[in-house]
């Protein structure tokens, strides 16, 4: 499966970086391969909240992901923030979709604003402009009403937002529960099958 088309998973400096661990575990586990971008804001988050330096370097990054999450599965290629001449930069580089996870308001806001500061938001606008799935999962609350504008005016021009709303009928009994769920029904809009989860079945 490693030679279809490939997701775009960025990750920025918002809180939530293990569920965007997580999604790269089971896409790897999965056999599909994956285009990586963390923000700059993202390696530092990964260094104040989880105490965990993530190599800048490219190679260097691919390497540390291995043998963080364990797996030689799977096909990963990671890219710098700041690399505008990276391949997913480019309309004509397709692509199964882009997730943006976790996704500050700062990202949402400069996507709205067609403003592409960085890899991230460049390969965004790309989705965009070229009508593919683009999801962004945003993590803050309250919203204040520019926030709430800016998403607006995102799910107009064709993107998903997926907040990071955890399940409870699925009855979840760790974190890894609540954060599987939340990985497995974000690629539900893919039709990817990453993992089995209890599902609603209707009934009280």
């Amino acid at each position: 499966m490693t030679n279809s088309k490939p997701y775009v998973l960025a990750i920025t400096g918002a809180s939530a970086q293990q569920v965007a661990e997580r999604c790269l575990y089971l896409l790897l586990e999965s056999q599909l391969t994956i285009h990586l971008v963390l923000s700059k804001g993202a390696h530092i988050v990964w260094q104040s909240e989880i105490g965990v330096n993530v190599p800048v370097d490219s190679g260097l990054q691919e390497k540390f992901w291995r043998e963080r999450l364990g797996t030689s599965k799977g096909k990963l290629i990671c890219h710098k923030w700041n690399d505008h001449s990276a391949s997913i930069a480019s309309g004509s580089f397709r692509t199964k979709g882009m997730i943006v996870l976790p996704c500050t308001m700062g990202t949402i806001g400069r996507i709205a604003s067609g403003i592409s500061s960085d890899l991230i938001e460049r390969c965004a606008d790309v989705h965009l402009k070229e009508n593919r799935p683009l999801i962004l999962a945003p993590r803050e609350t309250p919203l204040s009403l520019v926030h709430l504008r800016n998403l607006t005016s995102l799910t107009e021009a064709g993107a998903k937002i997926y907040p990071l709303i955890p399940s409870w009928y699925s009855k979840p009994e760790t974190l890894e529960d609540i954060i599987d769920f939340l990985v497995i029904r974000l690629f539900d809009h893919f039709d990817e099958e990453l993992k089995n989860i209890q599902r609603w079945q209707g009934g009280i």
